[in-house]
């Protein structure tokens, strides 16, 4: 820290109990000067050779009559004028960043230029701010720190004004130019691994990354921490990164993290301008430079602390742009009356939306018309789109244990993202699934529109056998999952016999070639194994199928036949009287006796 000495006379301050102060003297003292509860017992020559405020004070009471002279709203306080009374009679006076402010403040009251006294105190001050103060990182904070106490004085002096242009100079120097000390005690930031500036000493290397000036500068208040954000920013040269990494340390060392203490009768303004404020100084583009976390805390407290419309607008519209790096517990945003649900689904919905309409503005997703998709309909295998669909199916997860979460708000944020976001429809199943078990109120329409979201054919094995299972489902869904089963089940035999079969018509037929008879009985012997193999797992398969969904795929078997036409009316006909058991049996048996004969129908 630097630091400056002023005179070369002992210190000849003296007190008497706590409310006296006097020189010691062979003169005796001629003027009491009152600051506050403190007496000042001092010489009048020292104090007019360099105060001009001293001078006009003196005459006037000498006219009045007046013993004493009154300081009224002295900067700084008793300590500052006795810095200053030092420096009149040419005492040791030592000034630092901490005190600096303070004793230039009270120079200026006392009106101390050059004016009066060649070399004064103001003059030495300002010299010493200029040539030391603000070319040190660390006292330019102090000194910033310290002004707020003195408002308006340190305003009017511009002294808060130079702090801020130092600080945010300084900020801006290339990384590896840096040779001042900082505080940074951020170990674990994503920031770190990447922007990383070597600085060369002589004896060692060490690294300074491009935000190594967060922390000190998030020690200001917040009005004094606004003004060097925006000049920050006016200079230009700093990244949106760093500008977020900086607001986002602020918003976590002042803002609590429990909603309770944040919304609290106490703190509950002051939070809320914090919060404001905050949101303000987000850097232009935010959308890219902040991360989806960050700004969905920020929104979560705007909600909370019922910040102004268009901030909350605002954030929400950014969020809703990046919505698919967003995290499940970030969306799990506590509602406001008049909501009755436990989290903000309308808050939800919007963000969502606002994906939606970026997604079908931007152009580098292209629709796809030729499959007999319709214009809605996006690019499946976009990576951010099935993020998102991801991210919505979890939060409905979440959300569905909620009572107070009605159908048709599950309903219309699960169908506010397009089909081809959802590939797999596992993890809507399981909030479906959740939905139906926490609300066991529901009509049948209800769960029928509820259940019509799913695509079973979308569900994964492990899926399917347990909504089979599944004593929630509608009886037309489970019948509807265990024929896709069957026909996934069909598929997956006939699969590798045809694979066999191609093989084998692609080998040269030569009836007197010795290889190609071994090769021939190779394949028979195989091609009986995988077909024993199949029908036995085929028919353990069903039978492993619970009782329920046996009863009920046996009772709408003949219902489901009815769904063919044409040529396999006939044989339609004649396997409705079968179960699914000796149906699939039936199958596999007349698929391996011959190759003509391979054309089955499964409803």
């Amino acid at each position: 820290m630097k630091y400056m000495k002023l005179g070369s006379k002992p210190d000849a301050f003296q007190a008497v109990g706590n409310c006296v102060r006097f020189v010691s003297s062979e003169l005796e003292t001629d003027v009491v000067i009152n600051v506050g509860e403190l007496k000042f017992h001092l010489h009048k020559f020292p104090l007019l050779s360099k105060s001009n405020k001293i001078q006009k004070l003196v005459s006037k009471s000498s006219e009045e009559g007046l013993d004493e002279i009154e300081l009224v709203d002295f900067p700084g306080g008793s300590k500052e004028f006795e810095i200053c009374a030092k420096f009149c009679y040419g005492m040791v006076v030592t000034l630092n960043a901490y005190n600096v402010v303070a004793a230039r403040c009270a120079a200026e009251y006392l009106e101390m230029t050059e004016d009066v006294d060649r070399g004064n105190l103001i003059f030495k001050i300002d010299v010493f701010l200029n040539s030391s103060i603000f070319r040190s990182w660390k006292d330019s904070i102090i000194v910033l720190q310290s002004t707020d106490s003195l408002l308006p004085w340190s305003e009017n002096q511009k002294v808060i004004g130079r702090s801020i242009d130092s600080i945010a100079s300084k900020t801006s120097v290339d990384p590896s130019l840096i040779s001042w000390s900082y505080t940074y005690n951020r170990s674990t930031s994503s920031l770190d691994k990447v922007t990383q500036s070597e600085i060369k000493f002589p004896d060692k290397t060490v690294y300074a990354p491009k935000d190594w000036w967060v922390e000190d500068v998030c020690e200001l208040n917040i009005n004094l921490f606004k003004r060097v954000m925006i000049a920050i920013k006016l200079k230009g040269r700093t990244d949106g990164v760093v500008i977020c990494e900086a607001l986002k340390t602020y918003a976590a060392k002042w803002l609590p993290d429990s909603a309770d203490a944040l919304v609290s009768s106490v703190n509950r303004l002051k939070n809320k301008s914090l919060a404001e404020t905050i949101i303000c100084l987000l850097p232009s583009d935010k959308d890219v430079s902040c991360s989806c976390n960050f700004l969905l805390r920020l929104l979560k407290f705007a909600i909370l602390l019922n910040a102004d419309e268009p901030l909350k607008e605002e954030l929400i519209r950014s969020v809703g742009l990046k919505l698919d790096e967003a995290c499940v517990s970030d969306l799990l945003i506590p509602s406001k009356s008049p909501q009755t649900t436990i989290y903000d689904i309308e808050l939800v919905q919007k963000l969502v939306d606002q994906f939606v309409t970026k997604g079908r503005s931007n152009r580098n997703l292209k629709f796809t018309e030729k499959n007999g998709r319709n214009e809605g309909d996006f690019v499946l295998g976009h990576g951010s789109w099935l993020r998102v669909g991801k991210i919505i199916d979890s939060y409905l997860a979440e959300v569905a244990r909620d009572p107070s979460l009605s159908v048709v708000s599950f309903i219309e944020l699960s169908q506010s993202i397009p089909e081809s976001a959802r590939p797999i429809h596992d993890r809507l199943y399981c909030a479906i699934d959740i939905y139906l078990k926490e609300h066991l109120s529901l009509t049948k329409i209800e769960r029928k529109n509820l259940c019509g979201l799913m695509d079973v054919k979308k569900l994964t094995t492990d899926a399917s056998m347990h909504a089979a299972q599944n004593e929630q489902l509608p009886l037309r869904v489970v019948v509807q999952v265990l024929f896709c089963e069957q026909t996934r089940a069909a598929a997956s035999i006939h699969t590798p016999r045809n694979n066999e079969e191609k093989w084998t018509k692609a080998t040269p037929e030569n009836p007197k070639s010795l290889r190609k008879q071994m090769d021939d009985l190779k394949v028979k012997e195989e091609t009986g194994k995988l077909t024993k193999r199949g029908s036995k797992n085929a028919g353990s398969g069903v039978m492993l199928l619970p009782s329920r969904s046996r009863r009920i795929f046996d009772k709408l078997w003949i219902m489901g036949k009815g769904l063919g036409n044409g040529d396999n009316k006939s044989s339609e006909t004649s396997a409705s009287s079968q179960s699914p058991v000796s149906m699939v049996q039936g199958e596999i048996k007349s698929s391996s006796s011959s190759s003509r004969r391979r054309r089955y129908s499964i409803s």
